[in-house]
């Protein structure tokens, strides 16, 4: 019988295992990307990107471009591990063996 893994509670709130999905094919997005791709309204998105940057998931960047803010993210070292063992994890939900 399968024992199953447990799954991180950070990342398997559905927004915040949007924004981590689109970040590690990516090596860094715009805000204003991860808005348009994951549907969200800039408050709610703010809230989670720091909750995934304060658990060191992602670093995020602040700056401007042209007088205006541009905020940039990317996934840590730390955050794709966790990302990799929560997709592990989730397999063996799926009856998928580990290799």
């Amino acid at each position: 019988m399968t024992s199953f893994k447990p799954l991180d509670p950070l990342l398997h709130a559905q927004l915040r295992l949007a924004i981590m999905s689109l970040l590690v094919s990516l090596d860094e997005a715009e805000f204003t990307l991860i808005k348009e791709k994951t549907n969200a309204t800039a408050g709610n998105l703010s809230v989670q990107i720091n909750k995934l940057k304060d658990a060191g998931y992602l670093e995020v960047k602040k700056t401007f471009r042209k007088n205006y803010p541009l905020t940039t993210c990317r996934v840590t070292t730390k955050g794709m591990e966790a990302f990799e063992a929560y997709v592990d994890a989730l397999k063996t939900y799926l009856g998928k063996k580990e290799q």
